[in-house]
């Protein structure tokens, strides 16, 4: 038998691979995440002194029923000139924030008027770059109208609109020589909208919810496009990995996202069409099939769970928790009720850390205690490996009979540890997405809890905690390179967590304290039995 040979490389595997899961999980954030970001925000720079490409030059892409989506006229529908303050037609005022409408019909800015969302100048926060695909932008399966469309003015019936305390319709309409192009608005105080679109003649169009916000004082996490079908299920595309046309019928809602906001499309009445087209870059592009009418609304703005919720509690399935949505949707939801009654999201953080310590403490125990067992019989162990280090077989027979003896388990230290990943990752996905966290203060110099602390103090705190944490936990490894390893851990995590949301280090950081608090305790319970016995 070779089981004691198996049981501590095994342990020895999902202690390392447990190493490089948490490290490689940090490192992409910081290696990858973040030089995109800055890459993004130099190209951003420099789109905005230069003409935009097409996104598929001179091509039509085609939807599910066989009909042509012109992607010929991409240069015009995405260039800078195209959304001069000149040519806005009308401006919507909403409580929550200002609409602009130029004179293609498209939604060709929306800022956000509320006093949390600002960028990193401290302005108001704008959803859209210059250089991008805008909401209710529309392409008609004729190729000739398509032509007058983009070069005929809309007409609006209302140069400025006032939504801040009650619902207000607007009316645009685009004269395209025999076919007249129709789009009835309702604005809502909240921010949303209501579109009824249509066309004369019967002509066929197809009508965009607009490329993703790209708001890159945010831009930290995956961003691209979701869609939630009719039987509940989710459809993930992620910017870059649309590499050709995909169709979809049976469509609730589309919504292109970045960390902390969407443009979403929906229609919870009457199902949707879409197709989904790749621009230059692969990003996902939608086009929801019009026909010659079509009704939906939309909304562009912050993935706040409650205003969501309000427009419809399906439409909280707009924010994205990744793979563990399952445990992060309900922990969110938990994070939230303590919150209303707290106040503060940062004692909030405290709390759920607080009772996810105290539902995980029972693996935590065993884990600990067995680590403790595991330490004591060490000498024994190695005894045993002396002993037999020519017979393998006797030597792994010996070995289990010590830890049956002792009540021993030489994986229950590790496996712990590995059932509590995924709890790990969710609250990851939970403070990392929620925009509820953005201008939330703590305590004293902690003014956000979605940015990084600005002098790096819990940072160093963790880091702190963490050697502790290691000082005061048993070690059973033999292997002084591992040893080394898990010695390094601190430095390392202290490093990527320099950069990380507040609201995370403070979590991982709370987490160290209890976890210290309770192996303090299991080593007092065992330092009382070895002088019970003494």
């Amino acid at each position: 038998m070779n089981n004691m040979n198996q049981n501590n490389g095994m342990q020895k595997r999902m202690l390392i691979m447990t190493v490089v899961v948490f490290v490689f999980f940090l490192a992409y954030e910081f290696l990858v995440l973040k030089p995109q970001k800055e890459a993004k925000a130099e190209a951003a720079k420099q789109e905005q002194t230069q003409k935009a490409t097409p996104s598929v030059d001179g091509m039509a892409q085609t939807d599910v029923s066989g009909n042509a989506i012109d992607m010929s006229k991409s240069v015009e529908a995405l260039s800078s000139k195209a959304i001069a303050t000149t040519d806005i037609v009308t401006v919507i005022k909403t409580a929550r924030n200002i609409i602009e409408i130029d004179k293609l019909g498209r939604v060709a800015q929306v800022t956000l008027t509320e006093e949390k969302y600002k960028d990193e100048d401290g302005k108001q926060i704008k959803l859209f770059e210059a250089n991008q695909l805008r909401p209710l932008e529309v392409r008609f399966a004729d190729t000739s109208i398509n032509n007058i469309a983009f070069k005929a003015s809309t007409i609006a019936d209302k140069k400025s609109i006032d939504a801040t305390s009650s619902n207000q319709v607007l009316v645009l309409t685009q004269n395209l020589g025999d076919t007249v192009l129709t789009k009835k608005l309702t604005f809502y105080p909240n921010g949303h909208y209501d579109l009824t679109a249509s066309t004369t003649n019967g002509k066929k169009f197809f009508i965009t919810n607009g490329f993703r916000p790209n708001v890159l004082a945010d831009m930290y996490a995956d961003h691209g496009l979701y869609i939630k079908k009719n039987d509940g299920t989710m459809e993930l595309t992620v910017d870059g990995d649309l590499d050709k046309s995909v169709n979809f019928t049976g469509i609730k809602f589309v919504s292109n996202f970045d960390r902390y906001y969407a443009t979403v499309a929906y229609n919870f009445e009457r199902s949707l069409a879409v197709s989904l087209l790749p621009d230059a870059d692969s990003n996902p592009q939608a086009f929801i099939h019009g026909n010659d009418n079509i009704t939906f609304s939309g909304y562009m703005g912050p993935k706040n769970f409650k205003d969501l919720k309000a427009l419809n509690p399906e439409l909280t399935d707009v924010i994205e928790y990744g793979w563990f949505t399952f445990i992060a949707k309900p922990m969110f939801l938990l994070l939230q009720f303590i919150q209303s009654y707290v106040g503060n999201w940062g004692w909030t953080i405290v709390i759920l850390t607080v009772l996810i310590k105290l539902v995980l403490y029972p693996l935590s125990y065993k884990g600990m205690v067995s680590m403790n067992k595991l330490k004591e019989l060490a000498p024994k162990m190695k005894e045993i490996q002396t002993k037999y280090k020519d017979d393998k077989q006797k030597q792994s027979m010996h070995m289990m009979e010590l830890y049956k003896k002792h009540g021993a388990n030489p994986m229950g230290g590790c496996l712990p540890l590995v059932l509590q990943i995924p709890v790990f990752f969710a609250i990851y996905r939970v403070l990392l997405n929620a925009i509820e966290l953005k201008g939330a203060e703590f305590i004293f110099w902690i003014e956000d809890l979605a940015e990084m602390d600005p002098y790096f103090v819990l940072p160093i705190l963790m880091g702190a905690s963490m050697y502790l944490q290691q000082r005061i936990t048993p070690n059973t490894m033999q292997d002084e390179m591992q040893k080394k390893i898990f010695q390094m851990l601190p430095v390392v995590f202290t490093f990527f967590f320099l950069w990380f949301p507040a609201g995370l280090t403070l979590y991982w950081f709370i987490n160290n304290v209890f976890t210290i608090s309770q192996q303090f305790y299991i080593n007092k319970l065992f330092d009382k039995k070895r002088a019970a016995k003494k």
